[in-house]
Parts: C-alpha cells; sequence; structure tokens
C-alpha cells in the first residue's frame, strides 16, 4: 500500500485551510474537502469558502458542489469522497482531506454503520414539528424512543436529532441500535494531523473571523439566504442568528455576539470530538511546516 490520505483537522478559524494547501502543494496533489457547511454553493461567507486564491493554489473537490435544496447526507459524501480518491490515487500517491466535521471525517476514514432506508414523509413531518413547535418538542420525542443516544447526541444540533428520530420511527427501532461503531479497511494509508492552540487564541481567531466575515458581506449573503431558512442547509451558525435578527428577534449586533458565542461553542464540540480519536498528532497551529512535513514522511508508506 503506497497510497497515503493525509488527513487535516482541528477546531474552526485555526488555519486548516491554508495548511491544507501547503501540504497539498509539498506532496503535488489535491484536496478533498470534509467540511459538511462548504458543501453548498450559495453558502460562501459563513462557511469560510477557500477564496479564488486559495482554491488557485490547489485543485479542492466537494467545495460548493451542491445546492442547499440537495438531499446531500454523510453517507452520499463518504461514496463520493472515496470514489474521488480512488480516481486520485490513480496518479498520485498522496491526496489531502479537510474538515472540520468529525462526521464527515470519520465517514472518509472509518466508514459509516448502515441504516435502513427511511420513508422521506417521517422526516418531512419533523421537519415541519421542528418549525412549530420547536427543538425541545424533538427532544424529547428522542428521550423517549431512544434514551440512550438521547444522553449522548448534541441535542442542539437539529439535524442530528430529527435523522435520529427518522430512523427511531421509521424503523422501529432506537437509533443507535445501528450503532456498530466497526471501522472498515480502507485501501490507503491514512495520516492524521491535528492543528490546534491555546482555547484563549482560538476563541480569538473565532471572533476575529466572524468581524472579517460580517466586513465581508454576511449580513446580505444571510437575506439572500433567508427565503429558504426552513433548509437543514441552512440551520447552522452563522446564519441561523442572522434569521433571527430578520425575524425581529434579536437586534443586529446581540445577534453577531449570538454567531461568535455558538462558533466558540462549535469549535469546543469539534475538539471533544477528535480528541476521542487516538491516532491523531497533534500540532500547535504555529509549528513550522517542515516539522509536519517530516512526520507525514515518518508515517507514509
Amino acid at each position: 500500500m503506497d497510497k497515503n490520505l493525509i488527513v487535516i483537522i482541528g477546531p474552526t478559524a485555526i488555519g486548516k485551510t491554508s495548511l491544507g494547501i501547503a501540504l497539498a502543494k509539498h506532496f503535488d496533489c489535491e484536496i478533498v474537502s470534509a467540511d459538511s457547511r462548504q458543501f453548498y454553493k450559495e453558502m460562501s461567507i459563513g462557511t469560510a469558502v477557500p477564496n479564488k486564491t486559495e482554491l488557485q493554489q490547489a485543485k479542492h473537490h466537494c467545495i460548493q458542489h451542491k445546492s442547499i435544496n440537495d438531499n446531500y447526507s454523510v453517507g452520499d459524501f463518504e461514496k463520493e469522497a472515496l470514489n474521488i480518491l480512488t480516481f486520485l490515487f490513480q496518479e498520485k500517491s498522496y491526496a489531502v482531506l479537510v474538515g472540520g466535521s468529525g462526521l464527515y471525517v470519520d465517514a472518509v476514514t472509518k466508514g459509516l454503520d448502515y441504516f435502513p432506508e427511511i420513508d422521506t414523509s417521517i422526516r418531512k413531518k419533523l421537519q415541519e414539528e421542528y418549525t412549530n413547535k420547536g427543538i425541545e418538542y424533538l427532544q424529547q420525542q428522542l428521550k423517549v424512543l431512544d434514551p440512550l443516544y438521547y444522553e449522548k447526541v448534541d441535542l442542539q444540533n437539529t439535524q442530528r436529532v430529527i435523522r435520529a428520530l427518522e430512523v427511531s420511527i421509521g424503523s422501529g427501532k432506537p437509533f443507535s441500535s445501528f450503532l456498530t461503531s466497526t471501522t472498515r479497511k480502507r485501501p490507503f494509508n491514512i495520516i492524521k494531523i491535528g492543528i490546534t492552540a491555546d482555547r484563549k487564541i482560538i476563541y480569538d481567531r473565532i471572533n476575529q473571523r466572524v468581524d472579517i466575515m460580517v466586513n465581508q458581506g454576511l449580513i446580505n449573503e444571510a437575506k439572500k439566504l433567508y427565503p429558504h431558512k426552513t433548509l437543514n442547509a441552512l440551520n447552522t451558525v452563522g446564519y441561523k442568528e442572522l434569521f433571527a435578527h430578520f425575524d425581529e428577534k434579536w437586534d443586529l449586533d446581540f445577534a453577531i455576539s449570538e454567531i461568535k458565542k455558538n462558533t466558540r461553542r462549535f469549535a469546543k464540540r469539534q475538539l471533544t470530538w477528535f480528541r476521542k480519536d487516538k491516532e491523531i498528532e497533534w500540532f500547535d497551529y504555529k509549528d513550522d511546516l517542515q516539522t509536519i512535513v517530516d512526520y507525514i514522511k515518518n508515517k507514509s508508506l
């Protein structure tokens, strides 16, 4: 096995994009994005999609290749990413996977549990219940149908709660009963690089990034997306807070402060998820590129 997938992970705003590009240039290879917020072509500023200069420096896959109206699951991403990697490894010994979405990174590196096909009307009904009754109503349903998963899931993540409910309702079995955590062997070597910093630095970088996004036009971008606010893809930090502002629930300054707060919380959850993975080698965000390159070469096959 002489094919190597370099996986770059870490909290939001830590510098994964720039490191991924630097490594892709060094190893003469291409990048697959595993950031679930960057799949959608209608969302740019609020998802920190690589800019034109960055995209020109290294070829990226799975960036703004879907519409917010598309049904695109983590299972769909797993299949697409593996097909892309199969193609890339025909010509190259390396590829880079960059992302802060732990579930999507795991889909490529470990494989997903398989779930039964569920009637789409169940998800539609749950979406309507969320719109009309709120996330707390769905949380209580999940507590009854799958108390085990209720204890471990991020209860504020509407998409995860709805997914667990639709499987539990559609199959008649708890969602957690389908979670086997069986790692599937991939036909390539996996080298996981984690980038981090002191928590204060991470939080300061997040606050600065949000200010930059606002200056770049985040509010106007959110206004264009506001008519579609009930779509799953838009139930994400950076947009839902501004939708609350447009609904006249919050003033603008408070909405922006909520974006910063919720992004910091998201970063904390990212680190909690990734730190469970003992295969990750952690580096400080200021570490020299050559230090990381040397580590990758030592781990390569």
